[in-house]
């Protein structure tokens, strides 16, 4: 695309000034209020059941491993079966498939909610709640931009970003408090009535389309599908930095992970355990919320490219300072820096949109995500047991340690390779 022509003046050139959405006009559009109000509260319900899982392995087992092993379980199911499945929101009708997934996760974790459920069938529904979101987040992820052109989709990923991320404070920090009241079965029933809630906003705020066009020799099967997605996503230069971008978050969420043993240490009894694990599960998310609103409201739209890289550094570095064993407070500062910094990922999403073809945005979200929630787990799952050997404060050090180095050399990369991104979304911008 040709870039507009900048202002004349004498003596010099001015570039036009690009212009950013605001929040007012992407809440007006009915179609992103549902995805939006849906995804909230949905999230809300999967976070109290998150620190339940977390509070009542711990309490059971009393191993930083198990507990991270059972936290694993949300990450883990895409490396199985995630990639194929994120290919249903390519083949079929994405408002359909997110009501069906929907409606499949409220009835599996209402079976998680019947008291004296064996743990091992537990573990083995969570797996499978975990499994069909890959689908759900591939067609919603396909879905936004058909909703959202241009800036507006960066001020709607950012709103739904802070959003999301302020339902997991609110969910952490109050979670801890509140299954010690409810008791974890019931805070299951919650998370079940929330999915059955996405699902009707959904029927009555998303407005019906059609599956993505078919090519003349018919619909390929699922794993020529992903397959070909495989090939666009990684075969790609710009795609393939942009990915582990997002990859990255599975050093700086590694905390989350053991969060529970990291609040044992931290705790000298006038406080309880899970009201600190509450408190460190939340503070990154609030972070995040910080960043996503200063980085989307006062950042121009090249701006924010140009910014990623160092971003995505400050996300992983404040960890490094855990290995001085700082007070609560100073823990809680750092987590929120790094969160912070973690606001990167609206930019890393804005300009995977604009490199993917619409027709394979789902499976191409899809494979992303899916590696990511595994990249996430495999991080938890080794911090888990390097915290039972070394102890929680010198894992989430070295997690800042490797994290910081990953994103030094991806923003280098990425510098080498941003340009004809930054032209387009200027042209688009200033027009």
């Amino acid at each position: 695309m040709a870039a507009t022509k900048p202002d004349r003046l004498p003596g010099r050139h001015r570039r036009a000034p690009e212009r950013q959405a605001r929040y007012g006009e992407v809440i007006a559009i009915r179609e992103f209020r549902a995805l939006w109000f849906g995804q909230g509260l949905s999230l809300l319900g999967d976070q109290f059941a998150q620190v339940a899982l977390a509070v009542l392995v711990y309490d059971r087992t009393q191993s930083p491993l198990a507990t991270a092993a059972v936290y694993a379980l949300t990450y883990l199911p895409p490396i199985l079966g995630g990639p194929l499945l994120a290919g249903l929101a390519d083949r079929y009708a994405r408002r359909r498939v997110m009501i069906t997934c929907d409606v499949l996760r409220a009835l599996l974790v209402a079976l998680m909610a019947v008291p004296g459920m064996p743990f091992a069938v537990l573990c083995g529904l969570v797996f499978c709640v975990v499994l069909l979101s890959a689908p759900f987040s591939a067609a919603r992820a396909a879905l936004l931009p058909e909703i959202l052109e241009g800036d507006r989709y960066v001020a709607g990923s950012a709103l739904q970003n802070m959003t999301n991320q302020a339902v997991q404070m609110l969910g952490f920090a109050a979670g801890g408090a509140l299954i010690a009241g409810m008791g974890p079965y019931r805070a299951l029933a919650l998370d079940c009535a929330t999915f059955l809630a996405s699902a009707l906003i959904l029927v009555s705020g998303v407005r019906r389309r059609g599956g993505p066009e078919r090519s003349e020799g018919g619909q390929p099967s699922i794993w020529t599908m992903t397959s070909a997605g495989a090939k666009l996503v990684f075969g790609d230069r710009r795609l393939r930095t942009l990915v582990l971008f997002a990859w990255l978050c599975g050093f700086y969420i590694l905390p989350e992970g053991i969060a529970v043993p990291y609040a044992a240490t931290l705790s000298d009894g006038s406080i309880p355990v899970p009201v600190i694990t509450g408190l460190l599960m939340a503070a990154m998310p609030t972070g995040t919320v910080l960043g996503a609103f200063l980085f989307s409201r006062f950042v121009s739209p090249s701006g924010r490219l140009r910014m990623m890289g160092w971003m995505a550094v400050l996300s992983c570095a404040p960890l490094i300072a855990c290995a001085m064993r700082p007070p609560l407070a100073v823990v809680l500062a750092l987590w929120i820096l790094s969160g912070i910094g973690g606001a990167y990922q609206l930019a890393a999403n804005a300009a995977f949109v604009q490199c993917v073809p619409a027709a394979r945005r789902g499976l191409a979200f899809g494979l992303v995500q899916s590696g990511l929630l595994a990249a996430q787990g495999i991080g938890i799952l080794i911090g888990g047991a390097a915290a039972q050997e070394l102890g929680p404060e010198p894992v989430v050090a070295l997690a800042g340690v490797a994290g910081a180095t990953a994103a030094v050399l991806l923003a280098v990369l990425w510098t080498e390779s941003r340009g004809a991104i930054i032209a387009k979304v200027r042209a688009e911008a200033t027009t």
